[in-house]
């Protein structure tokens, strides 16, 4: 079970796609407009990411070292290709929005990244951990930074949420700041850049905080160590 906390500490936090890894920074910029533009395009990314990852694990013992790469490629785009129908036959408006970066997700360099460092050396399962993991870690990080954009930007949250994902997901549309008239900068491209800078610092400072804590602990617990024989001998 290590093993398995450890992936999706990774995933989630310590490996995240965009807030560690700084990957698949294009669509993160370009479509985070919205919280709901985020999730839908997080969504997308996590079933291509986590069934390549499968795929590929299954077929590692089969595809030569020689042309690992191009395989990869190849069946990632079919995933793509795959979900990017599905998007236009079920969700049409989610579709539109996100338009031409589903195709871009081919090349995302976090799915090639996880088909070449994790799924093409270890088993099904955890392959299909990690990619369900690191989808979920960029699903977050593109929710958030959408969520921000549009509170500061627009004062609303998952706005037009049951029009672009489906009416069950027409609870989560809320006016999050009433009579507000905007923050326009927040809506184009710059905010993206701005919000995305402001989290990354409040990872980090996250990071740091809790690196103190543990030291911390390590030094209560050497010091313990430490007094524990002293106050034996004293007792005696």
């Amino acid at each position: 079970m290590s093993q398995y906390q450890q992936i999706m500490k990774d995933g989630l936090w310590n490996n995240n796609v965009v807030f560690a890894q700084m990957l698949a920074l294009c669509p993160t910029m370009a479509v985070t407009s919205t919280a709901t533009n985020g999730l839908g395009m997080g969504m997308a990314t996590t079933c291509v990411l986590a069934s390549s990852n499968l795929i590929i694990s299954l077929l590692r013992n089969v595809i030569s070292n020689e042309v690992r790469i191009p395989a990869f490629v190849l069946m990632i785009a079919s995933l793509v290709t795959l979900m990017s129908m599905a998007l236009n036959a079920w969700l049409h408006p989610l579709y539109k929005v996100l338009g031409l970066f589903i195709a871009l997700i081919v090349v995302n360099c976090a799915i090639l990244g996880r088909a070449e460092a994790f799924a093409s050396k270890n088993g099904p399962i955890a392959s299909l951990f990690d990619g369900l993991t690191m989808g979920l870690g960029f699903t977050m990080a593109l929710t958030i930074i959408g969520g921000v954009r549009e509170i500061i930007g627009s004062g609303t949250l998952f706005s037009q949420a049951s029009l672009l994902l489906g009416p069950s997901f027409k609870f989560l549309s809320t006016t999050v700041i009433p009579d507000y008239r905007g923050f326009l900068i927040m809506v184009l491209p710059p905010g993206g850049f701005l919000a995305l800078g402001f989290l990354l610092a409040l990872k980090r400072l996250a990071d740091q905080a809790q690196a103190r804590r543990a030291e911390a602990r390590k030094k209560a617990a050497a010091a313990s160590l430490v007094l524990e024989p002293v106050a034996a001998e004293q007792t005696a």
